[in-house]
């Protein structure tokens, strides 16, 4: 196996961690993409020591090992935060702006100052510490990869709440991304207060036009 190959089957790491001043934490975001909900970030700064036996990128992973994986990353990293951007400040700020004000809110909610961040993605983020971005840092990265399933956790209950706030729409299934029962529920019930108004989904929606047109040549 070639050795790129290799090192990306065997998971995240610590190495660029390593390179880093210290203590260092991974950031990263959840909920950029979906039409409804806010946006959340975690930062997580792991122990040299403790691993995490099956700790990985958000997204190869189940919600039951995401959900079993929250606390032993709680109970074994350094320190760890969870921040969050809420609709209101996605619509005047935008959502790139949005979820480095989530990040931001995540690493100072760090008990520990990180010196430095690794943040997963190609956008450099004026976070409280120097920062450096990696591209799929989530797959590389287990600060990363934690702050990923912190995120991800986070978010998923967030939106299982207000699910019973706004019934009717499944956040609790799809977790407001752009599925088409969300796009039904869209049509049939109108956009509620937690929908991202200015998201061209919603807008078609509002307009009693299909919400899925906008993005059907993306979904196909």
């Amino acid at each position: 196996m070639p050795r790129a190959a290799a090192a990306r089957s065997a998971g995240p790491h610590l190495r660029l961690e390593r390179d880093c001043p210290t203590p260092v934490c991974g950031v990263d975001e959840a909920g950029r993409g979906p039409w409804a909900g806010p946006v959340t970030a975690a930062a997580v700064i792991l122990s040299q020591r403790r691993r995490i036996p099956g700790l990985d990128d958000s997204k190869r992973l189940t919600a039951a090992q995401r959900e079993a994986l929250e606390p032993q990353i709680k109970a074994r990293a350094v320190a760890w935060g969870v921040g969050f951007a809420s609709v209101a400040e996605i619509e005047v700020h935008n959502i790139l702006q949005a979820t480095g004000l989530a990040m931001r809110r995540a690493v100072i909610a760090l008990a520990t100052t990180p010196a430095f961040a690794l943040v997963d993605g190609n956008y450099a983020f004026d976070l409280p510490c120097p920062v450096r971005v990696v591209v799929g840092g989530d797959a590389l990265s287990a600060s990363i990869a934690a702050a990923s399933i912190l995120a991800k956790t986070a978010r998923d209950r967030v939106m299982r709440e207000l699910d019973g706030a706004h019934p009717g729409y499944g956040f609790a299934s799809h977790k407001g991304y752009g599925v088409p029962e969300h796009a039904q529920a869209l049509i049939r019930l109108g956009p509620c207060p937690i929908h991202r108004m200015t998201w061209a989904p919603v807008r078609a929606a509002l307009a009693g036009e299909a919400p899925m047109l906008p993005f059907e040549s993306e979904i196909a």
